[in-house]
């Protein structure tokens, strides 16, 4: 699973003022990612606004994505949510033939026990041949999947080949990298982490901010694989302001607004998220002059 190490993104879906998809930025923002050093690309996880955006405009979505990458690097498929049945359906209706991946996000609002996590993953993991990553983003579906439940998962399931993991939890991240087994990738979902997490043994970053920054923060994990902490922390400090900044309000518009400011798209989402605050863009645009 070599193809998922290294810094892939959670791509945004660039918006035009009347809130339709901006396919010219969004091909405009995938080539250059795949020009400055991004590793693999993920398409409709959460960064990309995906409950918001429509069954069609997912479709239409992946299409663009996969003829503009033409096999280029790897694309990862989110699909996920509280409806196992309901996933497993959306599985094998989908067209996975130029997908290497599908990212499957721990149920939200439900609130299953842990061996409610582990069956549905079970299910999901009989629906496909395809690799699956596990997302577990305990801010955003109300429940910490725990460290034994995704070893447990890795263990039973071949397919089930890594996670990303998004809680902001160093000690969960650590129990992780201890006890996987081999092979399993240890994914970190948390900007702010990735370098850590990857010097400690994990197998990089789906990153946010890399989108906008693909060669410094492909570059920051590349030093981590390594294990050059002293080359990848010279970068991390240097991006420590604006990783802080596009998570201080809402995830995409914060680094919506630092694509704008680089001229890539937009910086328009869709309610109930807003954009940026004008202070918030202020600052964004303070750092993006000055980086």
């Amino acid at each position: 699973m070599q193809k998922f190490v290294g810094m892939g993104i959670a791509l945004v879906t660039p918006f035009k003022e009347d809130l339709s998809v901006d396919f010219d930025a969004l091909i405009n923002l995938v080539n250059f990612n795949i020009a400055n050093g991004t590793s693999y690309i993920v398409i409709n996880g959460t960064t990309a606004e995906s409950a918001t955006i429509s069954k069609e405009e997912k479709l239409q979505i992946t299409a663009c994505i996969v003829k503009t990458t033409a096999k280029r690097i790897p694309l990862v498929l989110g699909i996920g949510g509280n409806n196992t049945l309901e996933v497993i359906k959306e599985i094998k209706a989908t067209d996975l033939t130029n997908i290497e991946g599908i990212l499957s996000v721990v149920p939200y609002y439900s609130k299953p026990t842990q061996e409610g996590f582990y069956q549905h993953f079970k299910a999901i993991a009989a629906a496909t041949e395809k690799p699956i990553i596990l997302y577990n983003v305990p801010g955003r579906t109300a429940k910490n999947m725990d460290a034994l439940t995704t070893i447990r998962l890795a263990r039973d399931f071949k397919n089930i080949v890594g996670v990303k993991e998004a809680g902001n939890n160093m000690q969960q991240y650590l129990e992780l990298l201890k006890n996987k087994p081999a092979g399993f990738l240890v994914i970190s979902g948390d900007d702010d982490l990735a370098l850590g997490i990857t010097l400690a043994g994990g197998a990089g970053v789906i990153s946010v901010i890399g989108q906008a920054y693909p060669k410094e923060f492909s570059d920051l994990i590349n030093f981590g694989l390594k294990g050059d902490n002293k080359e990848g922390y010279a970068i991390h400090f240097r991006m420590m302001t604006i990783i802080d900044a596009i998570f201080e309000e809402n995830n995409p518009a914060g680094v919506k607004t630092v694509l704008k400011e680089l001229e890539f798209c937009g910086n328009e989402v869709r309610l109930p998220l807003v954009k940026a605050s004008s202070q918030l863009c202020s600052d964004i645009a303070d750092f993006v002059r000055s980086f």
